[in-house]
């Protein structure tokens, strides 16, 4: 059946004359909030609901009586969806699998199923639906399960780790004359600074699986943007990059933590930075850095024209452990995720690849 299937495809659209299909049945099928397409025995596209066709941008007209061939070459079909129904067909008529899932080229989840077989009489029908709330559920439970690990983690080694490499400091420290006589300070700076480095790691693990109470204090937005753009600039410079801050209004005004809002938004800068200088070609980095009100809320956006990632890289970019980086810990942005959402806040990313990044961070205002 499925040689059939497949040798239907370079058969010729032909006119399709609709059944005596119940109208009650088509009238279902035509408000249910997934998209149908129902192919005949021969290959022959014989039905498909509007929510199918509004998902194509395709008129029904155009596709009735298409095999998957005609509907593939139709020059109105946009390149993503003509890839993605390849792929589709690959997974599910050639392996035989009976469900794909992908994602669009707006972040979007979505997945087909396949039904076929005898119970279908020889038709291959399609189903189509987005499922993005249920990812995004599955990954707060992943992300959630990871952070609660962590913390029992990072809670179990601190100690152990942080009482063996403050000895080892104050030795090291005392040695440091002797080292000094000896032409080797340079050894003891290496390794005071690899301590320090240490426990700049376990403090993160224990940020990250239980971030300090915040600190509130009134924050105006302008003046710790301004303030986070002097700490920035010459390590900016040094790497080849351009800060630009857009003028800010004066009077947006949050409730917050000021350092741990810092903490935030520098680390944004920095990586944004790390981006710029791992692209390939001789391009002058710039980092743009803004803020505007909408409603009841404040919009910080922290922007860049690095490398960029792709939409791979954006479904995992605030787990814990997950990085690019060759020396990072992958904790930053989780730290930085949960940091906001105890503001009542939520932080939202775009990004394509050797275009750039957009961070966006989204708080409450206060009157």
């Amino acid at each position: 059946m499925i040689s059939q299937y497949q040798e239907s495809l370079l058969l010729p659209a032909r006119m399709f004359q609709a059944g005596s299909m119940d109208t009650t049945y088509v009238d279902v099928l035509e408000h249910i909030d997934s998209g149908i397409m129902l192919f005949d025995d021969e290959g022959i596209l014989t039905f498909v609901n509007k929510q199918m066709y509004a998902l194509l941008e395709l008129s029904r007209h155009s596709l009735i009586g298409c095999t998957m061939a005609n509907i593939l070459s139709m020059m109105k079909l946009s390149r993503f969806k003509k890839k993605q129904m390849l792929r589709s067909y690959r997974e599910m008529i050639v392996k035989g699998k009976r469900t794909f899932e992908f994602a669009d080229e707006y972040g979007r989840y979505w997945q087909v199923t396949l039904c076929c077989g005898e119970q279908m009489k020889g038709n291959y029908l399609f189903t189509v639906k987005e499922i993005s709330d249920y990812k995004l559920i599955e990954q707060t439970a992943y992300q959630n399960d990871n952070l609660a690990m962590l913390g029992k983690l990072s809670a179990s080694i601190a100690h152990e780790i942080r009482n063996p490499l403050t000895a080892i400091r104050g030795f090291i420290q005392l040695l440091h004359p002797h080292l000094h006589q000896l032409g080797k300070e340079e050894y003891a700076k290496i390794i005071l600074a690899e301590i320090d480095r240490a426990n700049d790691i376990i403090h993160e693990f224990l940020t990250s699986s239980k971030p300090s109470v915040p600190q509130v204090s009134v924050i105006q937005i302008s003046a710790l943007l301004k303030e986070v753009v002097l700490l920035t600039e010459s390590e900016a410079l040094m790497k080849g990059c351009e800060i630009y801050l857009h003028p800010l209004q004066g009077d947006m005004i949050i409730s917050g933590d000021i350092k741990q809002m810092k903490q935030v938004i520098l680390n944004m800068i920095r990586n944004a930075m790390e981006a710029i200088t791992e692209r390939a070609d001789d391009h002058i980095g710039r980092i743009e850095i803004g803020a505007r009100r909408e409603g009841a809320e404040v919009r910080i956006f922290i922007s860049d024209n690095g490398k960029g990632m792709d939409i791979r890289t954006l479904d995992r970019l605030f787990n814990p452990f997950f990085t690019t980086k060759e020396h990072g810990t992958g904790l930053g942005l989780s730290v930085s995720d949960r940091i906001i959402r105890n503001h009542g806040g939520c932080i939202s990313v775009s990004s394509r690849v050797n275009e750039g990044t957009r961070f966006v961070i989204s708080l409450p205002l206060i009157h």
